[in-house]
């Protein structure tokens, strides 16, 4: 089901399953849709598909770039059972995305929530997932930053003007490091909607915080070294260098074990670098080319 064209980039939507029903995801698509060459750009907790606009647009000359919104997110539907709000059923949607696109392999970008489900998939056997690129995301979820992501991920605030949520937006995102005042709109516009009493609000499902509770509620770092030391696929790792989601310590030991990454670090941003600046972009063009 196809919704818009617009400057080049497709809405589309795909329906898929959970335990309790069918929900639909949308993504976005960028490129020729014949293009057997995919790659699939997954977005963080609380963002959304639109994230990846201007890294889309670069890569559109080689790829078909896909955009998922994961379920919960964007204009994707929310579950009904929020504790399954996870990686095993974000991985079981991208499938099912995948099969859509009949695409046997593709080459997977994922900024943080997203490079979770990534190296999920990258992990198993038979994957699609032929290159990977984690945009600061790891193996190990630091116990401080993830403290951080819980003060506010959950909560369903309303602000009274356009301006007040994108100023809300910005203090919350102050680690992306510093964008144009184009490129903070754009990075709030997609994540925010306006409700029938003319106030404004997240489009994310403040049901996704139910086993982000429950799974970080020890206090503790979170460690999934199983999943990445099982990858075979070239991997990337970018960081950025203030990140207190993916510590330097932990990048060099993705470089040593594993797929035996390459890394590289972003100066002046900490979680995470957005892939909006051509710097940036130019990395993940010449990693994925290469």
């Amino acid at each position: 089901m196809m919704a818009s064209t617009t400057n080049g980039m497709r809405e589309r939507r795909v329906r898929c399953l959970s335990p309790t029903g069918f929900h639909d995801m949308v993504y976005f698509e960028w490129g020729d849709p014949g293009n057997p060459r995919v790659l699939v750009c997954a977005h963080g907790l609380t963002r959304c598909g639109r994230d990846f606009d201007d890294l889309a647009r670069a890569m559109a000359d080689s790829y078909r770039v896909v955009c998922p919104e994961v379920v919960g997110r964007g204009r994707s539907d929310w579950l009904r059972d929020k504790t399954l709000y996870g990686v095993p059923q974000y991985a079981s949607d991208m499938t099912t995305l995948l099969a859509r696109l009949d695409a046997e392999t593709v080459h997977w970008v994922g900024t943080s929530m997203g490079g979770l489900i990534g190296m999920a998939m990258a992990a198993l056997e038979k994957t699609p997932v032929s290159r990977l690129v984690l945009n600061d995301v790891g193996p190990v979820l630091s116990a401080g930053s993830v403290a951080r992501i819980g003060e506010y991920l959950g909560q369903a605030p309303h602000f009274d003007s356009y301006e007040r949520i994108e100023a809300y937006v910005r203090a919350v995102s102050a680690p992306f490091g510093p964008h144009s005042d184009a490129q903070w709109r754009h990075l709030t516009e997609h994540v925010v909607r306006q409700s029938a009493d003319g106030s404004w609000e997240f489009r994310y499902d403040p049901g996704i915080a139910v086993p982000f509770r429950r799974d970080t509620e020890s206090g503790r770092d979170i460690e999934v070294w199983f999943l990445y030391d099982a990858i075979r696929c070239p991997t990337l790792v970018i960081r950025g260098a203030d990140s207190d989601l993916l510590t330097h310590e932990t990048l060099e030991r993705m470089h040593e074990r594993g797929p035996h990454a390459k890394v590289v670090e972003i100066a002046g941003v900490g979680h995470a670098p957005t892939l909006m600046d051509p710097g940036q972009i130019a990395v993940v063009r010449d990693f994925l080319l290469g």
